[in-house]
Order: structure tokens, then C-alpha cells, then sequence
């Protein structure tokens, strides 16, 4: 029998949309007299059916808003003062998607909904590989949302604290990328950015760079409205733009401060301290009186360097004129560079030299098989109980090859993989592997295909398998 307080936590999960009847009777087996609620949640979770987060509401008593849009939130991805993105799942078709849902201090305020609003609408309108699609702008109650495409593998921020700086090859490919993103919101709706900065760029699984947040090409008579949310203030576009006599929203701006996330990919650190002094980011030497990035960057490509230096112009007339001007030049450059694809460019390691092998997993008896097997093979096994720490490793020491499974490492485990993908592509991890649970097996294929390096698996699975898997993807004659 379910007790009455576990009878009522379903009704709450299933009349708010968070797990099914069908999927509730199946967890009934492993309900006894003496569960109680927060057992049970403990029980959803280790069933994948509920997440931390949606755990963490529930135990709050803040059900509401964990379902807008006909799509259920999973956790939160990042956050700012105007608004907090999150990883949800479409209730109806199992989609994973994004939700940008207007922090609860603006929810009331008529303005900063009508800018949020705005964002929305205008993201709608536009179209095109290198821009986050905009699905639907609504509101339910006191929850004002966006959904959008749900991009995998994180902003440029969080790839470059990972990746440190990038080689100028790789920078230039995002750049073009941004670049034709601008360039296709300027003739689709006329519409400027007016926030460029590195975490307004998100990473796609394959290597895409995507904009997203084109909300500040507003009307001015949503700005500097006193009590404001800090993204509505567009500080640094207003600085540079009063200070050169450059026209209202500009779309050289833009450019300007694409030029200062190109010196960040080059560099690993921007042009000029991060910020929140608003003083600070109003004083105009702070844009005027950056280095060059000759000076800074040893070795430099001379017409890559040019590329920096004619982007971070002061003034106007002497940037690029237009945002398909700079992805004409960059491409010249990029062919006059050469670079070998990925594929080509396999680790330098030769096949004899001991490979390293990240795997996380925390159970005790399967780390001591794992460790037995790949040694008796010629491989070096680094074990991690937390994904977190792998993350770190991949940060400063990353190995040849990872292991995943998603067993051990829960709900989270598929992105995780995709993210890992995302952020260690052109560096020398060379394979990864993810052992899907056997009721993600549909996911095998589409996993394997969004990198070479990376390959989806399925429980139950054979050691030599896996093993002749990593050895396949990192050129190793697999026996």
C-alpha cells in the first residue's frame, strides 16, 4: 500500500506534469510501508524521473514554474541579473530545449517585461545557422519565459576557461561564424546586437558558434530606467559610441566588441578587466587604451593581427565597415593560413607510447576491473568518482581518450558528454566513450555522430568492446 503522504506527492508530480501515472506504477514495487516522502524522492531520482533541482523546488514547496510552455525544467545552465536559462525537456515530444525564464524581482515591473518581451519577439524574426532560434515568447502567471534551441556545449567563457586560448585557426572559425550571425540580423530585421561579449556566443556540439541575447537593439526608451536590470544599460556600446561620435546602434559597435572576444580567444584574457563598477565601464581610456595584440602575442600571424587592431579601432570609419566585410577578410586569411582538418591532425603521439585514459566512475569493484583490464592492455587508467573533477583535468592536463558511464554518473551524463566533446575539439583528446543505460539505447547512433572522436556504447557491454573502440578512434591497431 502507498501511504496517504506518498499518495499526495504523486498527485502533486503528476498533476503538475513532472512524472506520469505509467511511470509512477512502475516505481510502486520498491515502495514499502516505512517510506516516506523524502525516500521516495531519492527513488525518483536514482529512476532518472526527477532531477536535483526539480527535487530541491518540490522540497520547497515552489512546484510552480517548473513546468512553462508545455516543457518541463531540468536544472538551471547560467544566470544573470535580467534573467536565468535553464535545460528543459518537451513534455510532448521528449525534445531538449531552453528556457529563459525572467528572474521573480522583474516579474511585476511592466518595463523590464515589456524589454524581456522584446528580446523574444525579436529573436523570432531572425534565421540563420549562426543564431540561436527563438521558439516562443510567453507567460504564465507571474513566470515570463522564451524558449529557444538548446545549444550543448556552453558560451565561449566557459569554453575558454577550459580551453585557456585558442589557436588562431580555431579563434578565426568562430569569428567568421559571429561575424555572418550579424551580418544576417542586420539584413533580416535591421536589427544590431548591442551586447557582444563572449558569454552572448554559445558552442554547438559540432563546433558552431551561435548568438544569442539581441534584446538591447531596443527602442532608447527602454534604457537607463533608474532601478533597471544591468543588462538593459548597454554601458560600454553607449561609452564608446558618445565618445566617438558614432550614430545610435551602430552596427560597428558590434564589431568593435567582436574585436575584444577575438583578443580573448587569442590571448586567454580580455583586452580589459571585467567589470561591475559602472564608473568604471564608463570611462572611455579603458577601450581607448588597449594594447595592441602584436605586443601581447609573440609570433603572431601579421594579417591576423591586422584583422584585431582594425576591429578595435576607436574610431568608426577605420573598423570594419561591415560585418560581411570582416568574414570576407578572416576567410582570406584563414585559407591563407591552412590548417589540416581535425581528422588529419590525430594526437602526435606514436602508437607505442602509453595512452592515458580518464574514466569516472565510483564504484569500488568496477574501478578494480577497469584498472586491471587497462593496464594488462598497455594503457594508463586515471579513475575520477566526480565528473566535476574531470572537467578540471580536462581544464589543465587533458588525457588521449574518456570514459563515460552514464550509470554512475546519472541524469546529467549525455551532456556532460556532449559539453566534453564540445570544448576539447582541436586539442589532443583524441576519443571518448559513452556507455549509454539501456533505455537511452535509441540515443547510440545520434551520440556517435555528432564528433569523430566521440562513440556511444550500450549495457551490457564487453571490456574488449570498449577497449577496441578507443583504440579504433585514436589510430591504435586494436588486437
Amino acid at each position: 500500500m502507498v501511504s496517504q503522504t506518498i499518495s499526495n506527492l504523486e498527485n502533486l508530480l503528476v498533476n503538475n506534469q513532472l512524472v506520469s501515472q505509467q511511470d509512477l506504477a512502475g516505481c510502486r514495487s520498491e515502495v514499502h510501508a516505512g517510506t516516506d516522502k523524502d525516500e521516495y524522492l531519492q527513488l525518483l531520482e536514482r529512476k532518472q524521473l526527477l532531477t536535483n533541482f526539480q527535487i530541491d523546488r518540490i522540497r520547497k514547496n515552489e512546484v510552480a514554474g517548473l513546468v512553462l510552455g508545455g516543457c518541463k525544467l531540468l536544472y538551471k545552465n547560467a544566470s544573470g541579473s535580467f534573467a536565468r536559462v535553464y535545460r528543459a525537456i518537451q513534455i510532448e515530444t521528449g525534445s531538449m530545449i531552453g528556457i529563459k525564464l525572467l528572474r521573480e524581482r522583474w516579474s511585476n515591473d511592466p518595463a523590464t517585461i515589456q524589454l524581456f518581451k522584446h528580446e523574444g519577439h525579436v529573436g523570432k524574426k531572425l534565421h540563420h545557422r549562426n543564431i540561436v532560434p527563438i521558439y516562443d515568447v510567453g507567460s504564465e502567471g507571474d513566470f515570463h519565459y522564451i524558449t529557444m534551441e538548446f545549444v550543448e556545449g556552453g558560451n565561449l567563457r566557459d569554453f575558454i576557461k577550459i580551453r585557456k586560448k585558442l589557436d588562431p585557426v580555431e579563434a578565426l572559425r568562430y569569428i567568421v561564424d559571429i561575424a555572418r550571425g550579424l551580418e544576417c540580423a542586420l539584413s533580416q530585421g535591421g536589427t544590431t546586437h548591442r551586447d557582444m561579449k563572449m558569454t552572448n556566443v554559445l558552442m554547438s556540439s559540432q563546433g558552431v558558434a551561435k548568438l544569442i541575447d539581441f534584446g538591447l537593439a531596443a527602442d532608447d526608451s527602454f534604457f537607463n530606467r533608474p532601478g533597471s536590470p544591468d543588462m538593459a544599460q548597454a554601458v560600454e556600446y553607449t561609452t564608446l559610441e558618445k565618445n566617438t561620435n558614432a550614430p545610435r546602434n551602430d552596427p560597428r559597435s558590434d564589431l568593435y566588441f567582436v574585436g575584444t572576444i577575438l583578443y580573448e580567444l587569442l590571448l586567454g584574457e580580455p583586452p580589459y578587466p571585467r567589470t561591475r563598477d559602472v564608473d568604471e565601464r564608463k570611462r572611455f581610456g579603458r577601450y581607448r587604451d588597449i594594447r595592441p595584440i602584436g605586443s601581447v602575442v609573440p609570433n603572431l600571424d601579421w594579417d591576423l593581427a591586422g584583422i584585431v587592431d582594425r576591429l578595435l579601432q576607436i574610431n568608426p570609419a577605420h573598423r570594419f565597415q561591415s560585418a560581411r566585410e570582416l568574414a570576407e577578410e578572416v576567410e582570406k586569411v584563414l585559407s591563407k593560413l591552412g590548417h589540416q582538418p581535425i581528422a588529419s591532425k590525430k594526437a602526435s603521439k606514436t602508437a607505442n607510447e602509453t595512452k592515458t585514459i580518464l574514466c569516472v566512475e565510483h564504484r569500488p569493484k568496477r574501478q578494480d576491473v577497469l584498472r586491471e583490464y587497462f593496464s594488462k592492455h598497455g594503457f594508463r587508467l586515471l579513475l575520477m568518482s566526480d565528473i566535476e573533477r574531470a572537467f578540471t583535468r580536462l581544464q589543465n592536463n587533458p588525457p588521449d581518450g574518456l570514459i563515460l558511464f552514464e550509470d554512475a554518473i546519472g541524469d546529467r551524463a549525455i551532456d556532460d558528454f556532449k559539453r566534453i566533446l564540445a570544448i576539447t575539439r582541436g586539442g589532443n583528446m583524441n576519443a571518448a566513450v559513452i556507455v549509454l543505460a539501456g533505455e537511452h539505447a535509441n540515443q547510440a547512433e545520434k551520440l556517435s555522430s555528432l564528433d569523430e572522436r566521440g562513440n556511444a556504447l550500450t549495457q551490457p557491454i564487453r571490456l574488449r568492446d570498449l577497449r577496441q573502440t578507443l583504440q579504433k578512434a585514436m589510430s591504435i591497431e586494436a588486437g
